[in-house]
């Protein structure tokens, strides 16, 4: 089955006290383009990431935004030492200068140091980053799998329209080789007639040499070339479809030839009939052409 390049998915989750949020997008692109917008702290997440969406697909422009948050509970106070100390040596010279200059102080109390900024603060657990990594790659591999589950059904509807195109062009292409064939009396008509008009105003003119120039002229305007490479290209393109997986560039390449045929075709027409099947078959590959755009 072929897939869209276009798709989305969207996840929570959490381990105590981190919670957060996933969102995978992608839209059409030439190449594989990957932007990760994911925390940079969790060491080895990015290239986690980045390795599996680069498995998971070859071509489209695929945004990956992964937001983690901490909640803060309150828990066990503990007493920094360290600003502790701090604050002692500051009062110990507070009450020696005091003391030096005659000033009576009253007596420092504990409560009057924990109420001091950074003496007491709450005890926070350390991020435990190895194990956040594993069950980050672990819910974006589900976050892929429901991607690519939109995708491929994106795909199908896809499948289920260029198909229907394809049997259009065959459709189309035999119309274009019946009116040929059915041109065919009418063009010798036509051409027996200008040989004669062209020996009858032209003294001393080789005949054989006007009638290999209207015969030349009655094989560029030949199209059996084209409808048979039309034909050949809708079974590569059906083929192409049945066979599934990454098949976008090589449908693309075909609707350049597609397009070619058609053009070659149109302009040898010479036949109101077939130049309205020329065109209806280059409005159609026109949009086929716009729906393969979609295809990875």
């Amino acid at each position: 089955m072929i897939r869209s390049m276009t798709g989305f998915a969207s996840a929570t989750g959490s381990l105590a006290p981190h919670s957060w949020s996933w969102e995978l997008r992608s839209v059409n692109g030439k190449g594989q383009d990957l932007r990760l917008r994911v925390p940079d702290w969790i060491e080895g997440l990015e290239a986690a990431l980045r390795k599996q969406l680069s498995v998971a697909t070859t071509r489209g422009n695929v945004t990956l935004s992964l937001r983690v948050t901490r909640e803060e509970h309150s828990g066990a106070l503990q007493i920094n030492t360290g600003q502790l100390d701090r604050m002692l040596a500051a009062l110990a010279e507070i009450e020696t200068r005091a003391m030096d200059a005659g000033v009576s102080l009253a007596p420092s109390r504990a409560s009057d140091l924990l109420v001091q900024r950074g003496v007491l603060e709450q005890a926070g657990a350390e991020d435990d980053t190895a194990a956040l990594l594993g069950l980050l790659t672990g819910e974006a591999a589900a976050l892929i799998t429901d991607w690519n589950a939109m995708r491929e059904t994106e795909g199908a509807a896809l499948e289920t329209i260029l198909s229907g195109q394809l049997d259009e062009v065959a459709r189309l292409t035999a119309e274009a080789a019946a009116l040929a064939a059915a041109r065919a009396d009418e063009m010798a008509g036509t051409l027996q007639r200008n040989l004669a008009r062209v020996l009858d105003n032209s003294d001393g003119a080789d005949a054989d040499r006007v009638a290999q120039e209207l015969a030349l002229l009655a094989v560029k305007s030949d199209i059996t070339e084209e409808t048979d490479r039309l034909s050949a290209h809708v079974d590569a393109a059906r083929e192409l479809i049945s066979k599934g997986g990454p098949a976008g560039r090589k449908l693309d390449f075909l609707m350049q030839e597609f397009n070619r045929e058609t053009n070659t075709l149109c302009s040898k027409a010479q036949n109101t009939d077939l130049t309205r099947c020329g065109l209806a078959l280059k409005a159609l590959i026109d949009q086929m052409r716009e729906q393969v755009q979609n295809v990875e």
